[in-house]
């Protein structure tokens, strides 16, 4: 599989959160990153690293989300991915959700942002990486990313 480091959003990004949403550590800008799938079906990869942990029931959930800013507002910016809270024990090591992306009738703004939320207690552990893809069949993540 090709990846693209200008789709990539997170890479080992670290999990461990206190309660609310926190935006990934990169964003896609859709003006550089132009005809990114050219007709063909993309998928949104998340993957857990790294095993989240936490001392209480935390939740888990990822949300790919654009708006007009690189900031990707958590409540103001538009919605085309949602994993739906998740408890902390499903994200164990290795655990991977491979989502198609919707190509009709929900436009997409200027950037392309990952949301992690954190629901109910503080994550205490865990990383995560999330990337777009056109082919995630047969993806595999290796020890120290060498992909």
């Amino acid at each position: 599989m090709l990846m693209d480091s200008r789709l990539e959003f997170a890479d080992a990004a670290d999990g461990s959160q206190s309660a609310g949403t926190f935006l990934a550590p990169n964003q896609v800008d859709l003006e550089v990153a132009r005809d990114i799938a050219n007709g063909q079906p993309l998928y949104l990869v998340i993957q857990a690293d790294a095993a989240f942990a936490s001392s209480g029931s935390a939740t888990v959930q990822f949300r790919l989300r654009s708006d007009d800013s690189a900031a990707i507002h958590a409540t103001t910016s538009t919605g085309h991915v949602d994993t739906g809270a998740e408890a902390f024990t499903v994200w164990s090591a290795g655990h991977t959700k491979v989502i198609p992306l919707p190509l009709e009738g929900n436009a997409y703004e200027r950037y392309l942002g990952v949301q992690l939320i954190v629901g109910t207690a503080t994550t205490t552990g865990g990383t995560y990486s999330a990337f777009i893809t056109a082919e995630p069949h047969g993806w595999k993540a290796y020890p120290d990313a060498t992909n």
